[in-house]
């Protein structure tokens, strides 16, 4: 008695995911830890509105010229802060942090590119520097009386300032993420290099009012570039000739921001670690 053979059938394996398509899955996951994170949601995200509150309420009736009041002038600085903060500082503590619980050392074992890894923590700094300026410009503008920008041609400004200063926060935190010697230690390394910076960038400060000598060693650095361009976007016409300069200096600023940008690719890629110092 003879037996049918079975037809075989043939198993057509399915296309791994782009790594576009496992980055932007990366992207919703980064995002996710981010505000499970308490502490770093609450210092990362609400820190310069916070200041901004409290320099508003310190400096409510002093005239900064112009008509412009305390929280007409400082917000622009919060803004620089607040995207220095969710890519510079952000991504230098928590890479750090991943890379001392071998975390990045796991995932490179994995079949995930880390091209897709990149695009989840570059994918969490824009939607993080999004949602923070939302938030800032809603409670400046309903709560703390400035004025938001209606002119398209400053909006322009705006976009490619963000972008700029979010990229090149974000490639630079990447490389500066290999500094500290542990997880526990990145904090401790990464946030007074923060702060001293937004001391010296105008930040805090009214910009020219600082020493000159301290002006000259903000400028060598992204966020008084990143401070000043704000400034050109949320305070009136003309009053750039309070500037030290005399003018908002975009187009060096411009020059500025993307050096640093070219920097932190060519250094990131050079000194970037998956795995501890002591692991070899």
């Amino acid at each position: 008695m003879s037996s049918a053979t079975a037809p075989v059938r043939e198993v057509t394996a399915k296309p791994l995911p782009s790594t576009l398509t496992v980055g932007l899955s990366r992207v919703g996951l980064e995002v996710k830890q981010f505000f499970r994170e308490k502490e770093q949601l609450l210092f990362t995200f609400f820190f310069p509105i916070i200041f901004l509150a409290i320099f508003s309420a310190v400096f409510g009736d002093s005239d900064f010229g112009d008509g412009v009041n305390a929280a007409t002038y400082f917000t622009p600085g919060m803004i620089a802060s607040g995207i220095f903060l969710t890519s510079f500082q952000s991504l230098a503590i928590t890479i750090a942090m991943e890379r001392d619980e071998d975390l990045l050392k796991r995932l490179r074992g994995t079949p995930m590119s880390p091209q897709s890894y990149f695009i989840g923590k570059i994918g969490l700094v824009l939607v993080t520097s999004v949602a923070q300026f939302g938030l800032l410009l809603a409670i400046a503008g309903l709560l703390l009386g400035v004025d938001i920008p209606t002119a398209p041609e400053k909006w322009l400004h705006f976009l490619w300032i963000f972008v700029l200063g979010t990229a090149s926060g974000s490639v630079l935190g990447i490389a500066f993420s290999v500094v500290p010697k542990s997880g526990k230690a990145a904090s401790a390394v990464v946030t007074p290099v923060v702060l001293l910076l937004q001391f010296i960038s105008g930040v805090y400060f009214v910009y020219s009012s600082l020493p000159a000598w301290m002006r000259g060693v903000a400028e060598i650095f992204p966020l008084k570039w990143l401070a000043q361009g704000m400034r050109s976007v949320f305070l009136p016409e003309g009053y750039e000739v309070n500037e030290p300069g005399g003018s908002w200096q975009l187009g060096l600023g411009a020059l500025v921001l993307s050096a640093w940008l070219v920097v932190g690719l060519v250094v990131g890629q050079r000194v970037f670690r998956w795995t501890r110092r002591d692991a070899g």
